[in-house]
């Protein structure tokens, strides 16, 4: 039987990260660029990125966190305060060596004026505002001190892929002070939920919310926090941390504070961040072999209309109802702004300019000509079922109810997300099983694939590292109390036997193969 015909080649089942490139191609959401391993965003992935930007921006901002900026450039020193850190970040710093170009006397340019000190271009920037951070910081009036900023970080990737791993990237990265542990680490915590709630109730991608183990912390951290989603590979994707650095960072910066006591203490301190790696777990939560599909809380355009003027008596009419419609629907607003509308009028031909926008993802489609505007109706596709799924719908109840079908698309591509996810899940009790879960290929056993394994571990990191030396496995994370539960997993909670050597565990972790 031959197969079903796709606006993307290959699919998802021929070759998956291929289909990711072609996928972000075929939605003009980005391009590689001149400078190796860096990307040109696009303004159809820009415009996703920036409504990525505005709901979480909103969202540090009504838990009392203001937007700051500082520098680019670190200098080596402030890197090798802390230790763990240098070490951590050491292999992927680009470093400035020279300020200036002169000529060679060949016709081409050298380096010239070598700098005093070697410039790290910022990786991340705890070092950098921890300095800022020592100056502003004189008594506990000043805390907590909670800062944001939104910018570009590079990381010397040698093999990259857009959006999920590329040399320079966009990112935020929040940074704070406090006076005591318990502050600091309630708003690490803090923290760690907004992103949970931003990727499922904004991705519509769910996740696991756990802590790394002590191998997978950022360098320098007492603790990490990590929301982990499932894409459609069935590999994990770790989609944001939330850091307790303690007072690590306080005292390799010298943040201290002068206390109601009259005591000179160090701040106790953390960071967190999300980047434009989203944008990338997006596309693997939901997208098909169609192209794009975009959540509506994100899209660039909740509503595409698309009007048939081709053979109609009165073009000028139809392009008239459509940006009536396109009026109405902009009066109303969805998930906190005015829904967004677009008149694709481009003089192309209608099959092509429709497959363009299901390849961009938009959510709805709206098809006018001559006919729909005598029966004052439209035609509407919407991007989470069959592209070819069409239906006529009066005009006056798809304005009405267009709200309610932006949501039902948003809660549908949770559901989906949610349910493949919960399909490649398995709680697994037997070591020899564990090793199956991850290798087997047996047709007649199609349980045997490989995703998330939920399997019990005494905390030997040898262990852990052994099972990615074997496998290419990791711990993803250590659920949360509770998290099993909250994620559909409640069978898998509670203590038990490490699978690898008999010994007590208090719970199970999250294995699984990751980008």
């Amino acid at each position: 039987m031959a197969k079903q015909k796709t606006a993307i080649v290959p699919t998802r089942e021929d070759n998956y990260p291929e289909w990711y490139q072609q996928v972000v191609r075929a939605a003009d959401l980005a391009e590689n660029s001149d400078v190796r391993g860096c990307m040109v965003i696009k303004p159809w992935g820009y415009a996703l990125w920036e409504n990525m930007q505005h709901a979480l921006d909103r969202m540090f901002k009504d838990t009392g966190h203001k937007n700051a900026y500082f520098p680019l450039f670190i200098p080596k020193s402030f890197l090798e305060k802390e230790a763990a850190h240098v070490e951590g970040f050491a292999k992927e710093c680009a470093v400035v060596t020279h300020h200036r170009l002169e000529d060679d006397g060949q016709g081409g340019l050298k380096p010239a004026g070598e700098l005093d000190e070697p410039l790290i271009v910022r990786p991340t920037s705890e070092t950098i505002i921890g300095a800022a951070f020592a100056r502003w910081v004189e008594s506990y009036r000043d805390l907590p001190l909670l800062i944001n900023q939104w910018c570009n970080v590079v990381r010397w990737e040698l093999r990259t892929r857009l959006f999920l791993r590329t040399a320079e990237f966009l990112w935020q990265e929040g940074h704070t002070a406090h006076a005591t542990r318990e502050e600091a680490v309630a708003e690490t915590r803090q923290m760690h939920d907004v992103y949970a709630d931003f990727a499922e109730n904004w991705m519509a991608m769910p996740v696991i919310k756990g802590e790394k183990t002590a191998g997978e912390r950022f360098p320098g951290a007492v603790s990490t926090y990590t929301i982990e989603a499932m894409m459609q590979d069935r590999k994990a994707l770790q989609s944001g941390t939330s850091h307790f650095l303690g007072q690590n960072f306080a005292k390799a910066q010298d943040i201290m504070y002068l206390s109601d006591a009259g005591q000179r203490e160090h701040c106790w301190t953390t960071s967190w961040g999300v980047s434009t790696r989203l944008i990338g777990g997006l596309i693997m939560t939901h997208a098909d072999d169609d192209g794009l599909v975009l959540p509506p809380k994100l899209a660039p355009a909740h509503v595409v209309i698309l009007p048939i003027t081709f053979k109609a008596d009165d073009p000028d009419a139809v392009l008239a109802y459509c940006e009536a419609l396109r009026d109405e629907l902009r009066s109303q607003a969805f998930a906190g702004r005015a829904i967004e509308v677009e008149i694709d009028t481009r003089d192309i031909r209608g099959g092509e300019k429709t497959w363009g926008w299901v390849k961009k993802g938009a959510p709805l489609r709206v098809e006018v000509g001559q006919r729909d505007m005598a029966d004052n109706s439209v035609f509407v596709a919407r991007r989470d079922q069959d592209a070819k799924d069409k239906q006529s719908v009066p005009r006056d109840r798809f304005v009405a109810d267009i709200r309610d079908t932006l949501q039902s698309i948003q809660d549908n591509l949770l559901a989906k997300a949610a349910a493949h996810r919960a399909e490649h899940t398995r709680v697994i009790n037997a070591k020899d099983k564990f090793y199956k879960f991850f290798t087997a290929k047996n047709a007649d056993q199609p349980e045997i694939h490989g995703g998330f394994a939920l399997a019990h571990w005494n905390g030997d990191e040898q262990i852990a590292e052994q099972v990615q030396k074997d496998l290419s496995v990791t711990i993803r994370c250590i659920p949360l109390e509770g998290e099993l539960e909250r994620c559909g997993f409640g069978d898998a909670a509670g203590e038990g036997r490490c699978i690898f050597t008999g010994e007590p565990s208090k719970g199970r972790v999250v294995w699984a193969k990751a980008y």
